[in-house]
């Protein structure tokens, strides 16, 4: 069963940090891109960052850069999003999502499977 689990979610204070972990199973998870997707209320899902199946190229939205780190452990089938300095507006459903490509993408149609979220929310 082709499946990804997000943790790592919260409730934390503006200026704290979480670290959000994605575990796959049943893909070949070391062939594929990961990217991580957020949804607030009342938005649409956008895209936060994402990364090539070897670790490269790393992609960030334009709101994360400089905050968010995404990194990847092929041996473990993991994808890590690392949150430092978080901010209200950074609350969120956040999902992990991998698709059948090296190289990765900023848009949710060039993704195949997705977690189910896990919640981020950041208090001010």
């Amino acid at each position: 069963q082709v499946q990804l689990v997000e943790s790592g979610g919260g409730l934390v204070q503006a200026g704290d940090s979480l670290r959000l972990s994605c575990a796959a199973s049943g893909l070949a998870f070391s062939s594929q891109a990961v990217g991580w997707f957020r949804q607030a209320p009342g938005k649409e899902r956008e895209f936060v960052a994402a990364i090539g199946y070897v670790g490269l190229p790393i992609y960030y939205a334009d709101s994360v850069k400089g905050r968010f780190t995404i990194s990847r452990d092929n041996a473990k089938k993991t994808a890590v999003l690392q949150m430092n300095s978080l901010k209200p507006e950074d609350t969120a459903i956040y999902y992990c999502t991998a698709r059948g490509s090296i190289w990765p993408g900023r848009n949710e149609y060039e993704y195949d499977t997705w977690g189910q979220g896990t919640q981020v929310t950041v208090s001010s």
